[in-house]
């Protein structure tokens, strides 16, 4: 998932929601130029910022690996 499409997905959910972007904003306790900058697929926002709009907005992120199966082998045997 390139930044245009987190872009494309963040605008979506904030629509769907029914929400401003200034309410977005409060909700997420970001300021309103960070949802400006997340839907129009800035690259330079935080990513603390932009995990707090995402959650806010109940999208969760997924990452794949080609290693992801032996890191979480390697988790479960540190325990």
């Amino acid at each position: 998932m390139n930044f245009q499409e987190i872009a494309t997905l963040v605008h979506f959910h904030h629509k769907k929601a029914g929400i401003s972007r200034n309410e977005l904003a409060d909700l997420a306790g970001v300021g309103k130029t960070v949802v400006f900058d997340i839907e129009h697929g800035k690259a330079t926002v935080q990513f603390q910022s932009l995990a707090k709009v995402l959650e806010t907005l109940n999208i969760h992120l997924t990452f794949e690996s080609p290693l992801k199966h032996e890191f979480q082998q390697l988790k479960t045997d540190t325990k």
